[in-house]
């Protein structure tokens, strides 16, 4: 997708965003509503599904990459996510982000120029963040909750560059989805020892004081190597997709899809 493309997306988003209050999602969480309202908000997530379904069924199996947004480039930082992104490429794998600057960018980035598939998830906030141009494909979501759900659901690994709360976010939910076996056989790949170095501590007094087991982390991977990462992902994403997922979707032109 070229930046034409970008713009004109967002100006269909605009209006896309019209007619709700913008803060909708803050209003839903401040608690009971009248059982209209309510009714008409869980419309409102059901049709972002929908689209959200739709518009990423047939992207393949994707490999998520989570980052900062600020991140700037020619920095290590974007350069190690630009390289993790080709790599994934290499593997056969769509890079999926969250679509706006940074580490994102750099995934997608790299993905693009190694000719690999790259998608993105981006949010629509008050202070907009822009899809970047590196992305043959994006999704825009109004809730913050229907895209981690979406992010989940076409990913087979994630793998998390240095980043803020939003970052940890996505991390610890893997980690809960694992040890709640809600996601199966799933890689958490955490690059840049020195930087998620402060969270080791944590996790070995988790498993000292027995709060979670060491199945938990089975699964996850602490590396400076995008080698090792790699590694990593084809020994249990690509097995996964091969032996259990590998289902060929065909399209349908009565619904809309493109051949």
């Amino acid at each position: 997708m070229n930046i034409s493309e970008i713009n004109k997306q967002q100006q269909n988003s605009a209006g896309f965003r019209s007619g709700f209050p913008a803060n909708e999602e803050k209003y839903f969480l401040e608690g009971p509503r009248s059982r209209l309202r309510e009714l008409g908000f869980v419309l409102k997530i059901l049709k972002e599904f929908i689209r959200g379904f739709r518009m990423l069924h047939f992207v393949g199996p994707c490999v998520s990459v989570f980052g900062s947004a600020r991140t700037k480039p020619g920095t290590p930082y974007y350069d190690d996510a630009y390289k993790m992104g080709a790599g994934i490429a290499s593997l056969g794998f769509t890079v999926m982000t969250g679509g706006g600057p940074g580490i994102m960018e750099a995934a997608n980035k790299g993905a693009y120029d190694a000719n690999g598939y790259s998608v993105g998830c981006n949010i629509l906030l008050p202070k907009e963040q822009k899809p970047n141009p590196y992305m043959q494909k994006y999704f825009n979501c109004r809730y913050f909750f229907v895209r981690k759900v979406l992010m989940f659901k076409y990913s087979y690994a994630f793998v998390i560059m240095p980043g803020g709360i939003g970052t940890m976010d996505e991390f610890f939910e893997a980690l809960t989805l694992i040890q709640t076996r809600t996601i199966l056989d799933f890689p958490v790949i955490l690059m840049g020892k020195s930087y998620w170095e402060p969270l080791m501590p944590l996790f070995h007094k988790m498993l000292e004081e027995r709060m979670i087991d060491s199945h938990d982390l089975k699964y996850m991977l602490f590396t400076d190597s995008q080698e090792e990462a790699l590694a990593h992902i084809e020994k249990y994403a690509v097995e996964k997709y091969r032996s259990k997922r590998n289902i060929l979707y065909k399209k349908f032109l009565l619904l809309g899809e493109r051949q």
